[in-house]
């Protein structure tokens, strides 16, 4: 399999996952991180998407397009992001990439508020909407099947060698 693509809320460990796989295997691996295309503004998401989740749809498959060649050659691959899960199926299935790993990578709240609050100095991302995003991936993996890592007591270097098995 050349494709895993990591998905979850904020401060479940996604983009540190990602981090320490980068960091360990840079001449194996090409890591993208689904932020790095910039992250407009709630008003442009609106006007040239339609709304927040359009926009993330809109990306959710221009990334996988984007990856399909390097996929389609081999290459081992990992994309991190705040993605729906739904979206990441048709996405595979447009840029047809039938061979990937989906990954919800979660925690419980306390582990978030922490990470969120503590770890990361960000107190305003550990907030009800973030904690019913979480839940919403949640449920949205499980319904798909998607495999669900809970890093709410694993390090960093526990969960990547989890994604990387």
């Amino acid at each position: 399999m050349s494709l895993i693509i990591l998905t979850g809320a904020s401060g479940s460990g996604k983009t540190a996952i990602a981090q320490a796989i980068a960091k360990d295997h840079a001449y194996t691996s090409a890591v993208h991180h689904f932020d790095s295309i910039g992250v407009p503004s709630l008003d442009a998401m609106i006007r040239d998407h339609g709304s927040p989740e359009g926009w993330q749809r809109d990306k959710t498959l221009e990334w996988l397009a984007r990856l399909a060649p390097q996929v389609r050659k081999g290459r081992a691959t990992l994309l991190e992001g705040q993605m729906r899960p739904s979206f990441i199926k048709e996405a595979a299935a447009a840029a047809d990439i039938d061979d990937y790993r989906l990954i919800l990578v979660d925690c419980d709240d306390a582990t978030r508020t922490h990470r969120l609050s503590v770890e990361r100095g960000q107190p305003e991302l550990a907030d009800a909407n973030m904690m019913n995003w979480a839940a919403y991936l949640r449920r949205e993996a499980q319904t798909n099947g998607c495999e669900i890592l809970d890093t709410s007591n694993l390090s960093i270097g526990q969960s990547a060698d989890v994604v990387l098995k």
